[in-house]
């Protein structure tokens, strides 16, 4: 089992910066693949990014420049530094992770099944981006 609890949301204004964190603890903690995802008011859920345990990273292409993911492997803390954040990044951010590797499908850009294939999810937090 893995839990993941995340923190750093909050509100902002357009054009500001946002850094959001997600440890990880349990038994299966030591080596997975980790992701950030979001889910807007009245929207699906949609990837962001995502970091395997081999290191490989992948991006939403529409978020990749503003939004950065890393991994603190000795915290076992996931990142994801926000930059010139726009009202319509506003939305639950969730971390989510699955045991051990997810590395084809961030290869390939799959996020159906990066998003499907994750086992694990924390409880969200709040991004709030006013104009």
């Amino acid at each position: 089992q893995v839990q993941l609890v995340e923190s750093g949301g909050g509100s902002v204004q357009a054009g500001g910066s946002l850094r959001l964190s997600c440890t990880a603890s349990g038994p299966r903690s030591s080596r997975l693949c980790m992701g950030w995802f979001r889910q807007a008011p009245g929207k699906a859920r949609d990837g962001v990014a995502a970091i395997d345990s081999d290191g490989s990273i992948g991006y939403v292409k529409s978020l990749e420049g503003r939004f950065t993911i890393s991994k603190d492997i000795a915290k076992n803390t996931l990142y994801l530094q926000m930059h010139d954040l726009k009202p319509d990044d506003t939305a639950m951010y969730y971390c989510a992770a699955v045991a051990p590797s997810c590395a084809k499908d961030v290869e390939e850009g799959s996020w159906f099944h990066i998003m499907h294939g994750m086992e694990y999810w924390g409880e969200g937090t709040l991004v709030t981006i006013s104009s």
